[in-house]
């Protein structure tokens, strides 16, 4: 990786999503709390979550990975409330998609994770990005089968 490859994939944007993380650290009495680690880069993602329907009504997040997991987990933090299970899995197979395929942006309201097409190249970084999207879908099921 060269220094103009880094410097393009941690862009001041991805730095700033990095910087603000939305619903930082747990629930008093979630539905479901769910922490997924990245085997390769050790980058760790802890969700709490509450159900109320078929909709995420209250959320909150523990991220201890790179700048790129934790810009993922920014614009997922920013539009999980009020999320249907299905909407949430359309944008991270969506984000998958567009990092291995090249695919389309994620639809809205998660089309910022744009940000991270760059990091389409850095196959070792997909797992810390789609981490705190699986530990939000692996939550939302264990919640939905209490």
């Amino acid at each position: 990786m060269s220094d103009s490859d880094l410097i393009n994939l941690y862009s001041k944007q991805i730095l700033a999503l990095a910087a603000d993380i939305p619903h930082l650290g747990s629930l008093p009495t979630p539905d479901a709390r769910v922490k997924k680690r990245a085997p390769l880069c050790g980058s760790t993602v802890s969700v709490d979550l509450t159900v109320d329907g078929d909709r995420v009504g209250s959320f909150a997040q523990t991220v201890k990975a790179c700048a790129l997991g934790q810009a993922s987990a920014s614009i997922l933090g920013a539009h999980v409330t009020g999320a249907t299970r299905a909407s949430l899995q359309d944008a991270r197979d969506a984000l998958a998609t567009m990092l291995t395929a090249d695919g389309p942006t994620p639809p809205s309201p998660f089309e910022a994770l744009e940000v991270l097409r760059p990091a389409r190249e850095f196959k070792n970084r997909h797992a810390s990005i789609l981490l705190a999207w699986d530990a939000t879908l692996a939550a939302f099921d264990e919640a939905r089968a209490d």
